[in-house]
């Protein structure tokens, strides 16, 4: 299968590896000193199973690369004003776009640009990060996505990608109703960044005290009420579920926390300020969200901005 990775970080360069060591036909679109280690010594993936080396084609123009079969849409979601119109010489007549990206609202910008039969929205739950140019680091032991057609159909071009990722050593689900596997995750997602990253603290830490873990349920509530507004049927005790889960989960940094400490820009609009923005319009109150949103709104643009 021929495959565009936009966004060869931590997410796609980790997808983009197991993919192209699979031998599909792969090419990573990245920047900067990344993309030169890439082009120099190819992409070497750190697992916990052991390493390996793809030496597989990199560029930062999309426009070399041509049309291709499935696009992996992996940037950080602030990078999409810019990212999006850069991806349409990899179109061509018809291939999927697959949207991993954090949040719920990617697959819908993506597609009031190229229509929204181009896209499949996804869930990615590994973690990986760039450890130093051309090194990605996959932390998770597991490389775990849940994707699909909006219309919940095993489309011809599901079906190959899930098939293609299943080949590739990637724990794929062929979802039936991805906009519930979006929330399901965002659930989660929103909540622990915004708390986690406003308070410095991992949230294994945050949920031994009373206050904190009255704050995190509350916020998980918040973005169940949003959810329901948007009709999104999701499971009547999620809230209890996925607070199990993470009680039960190994304890873990997020990402948009790792963000804060670094000084780098924040996903924060589309996480907590997405479930603030969803809200109001919804009429759902989500007091909690708004504080966390509010504390880390200084920090949106990373601190070399803040500080000029």
């Amino acid at each position: 299968m021929r495959i565009a990775i936009m966004g060869a970080g931590g997410m796609g360069g980790c997808l983009g590896a197991h993919l192209a060591k699979a031998g599909n036909d792969v090419t990573l679109i990245a920047r900067g000193a990344h993309l030169e280690a890439i082009r120099r010594n190819g992409l070497r993936l750190k697992t916990q199973d052991g390493d390996f080396t793809v030496n597989t084609a990199a560029t930062d123009d999309p426009g070399q690369v041509g049309s291709v079969d499935l696009v992996l849409f992996t940037v950080k979601t602030y990078h999409n004003a810019q990212a999006i119109p850069l991806i349409k010489p990899l179109i061509g007549h018809g291939p999927a776009i697959l949207t991993l990206q954090n949040g719920v609202e990617s697959y819908e910008e993506l597609g009031n640009a190229f229509g929204i039969g181009h896209v499949m929205p996804g869930a990615s739950y590994l973690a990986a990060t760039v450890e130093e140019p051309g090194v990605i680091l996959q932390e998770s032991s597991n490389v775990r996505i849940a994707f699909g057609e909006i219309n919940g159909t095993p489309s011809p071009r599901a079906v190959r990608a899930h098939e293609t990722m299943l080949r590739a050593g990637i724990q794929a689900e062929l979802s039936r109703d991805v906009i519930k596997s979006l929330w399901t995750k965002f659930l989660v997602l929103a909540p622990i960044s915004g708390i986690t990253s406003s308070n410095r603290t991992r949230i294994h830490r945050l949920i031994q005290n009373p206050e904190s873990k009255s704050d995190f349920l509350a916020a998980m509530k918040e973005v169940e009420e949003v959810g329901r507004a948007k009709r999104v049927e999701l499971d009547e005790d999620i809230v209890d579920t996925m607070f199990n889960f993470i009680q039960g989960f190994d304890d873990f940094q997020n990402s948009m926390h790792t963000d804060v400490e670094q000084g780098r820009p924040l996903e924060l609009e589309a996480l907590s300020g997405a479930v603030v923005r969803m809200g109001r319009k919804e009429g759902v109150p989500t007091p909690v969200n708004e504080k966390f949103y509010a504390a880390l709104l200084p920090h949106i643009n990373g601190t070399n901005d803040v500080a000029s």
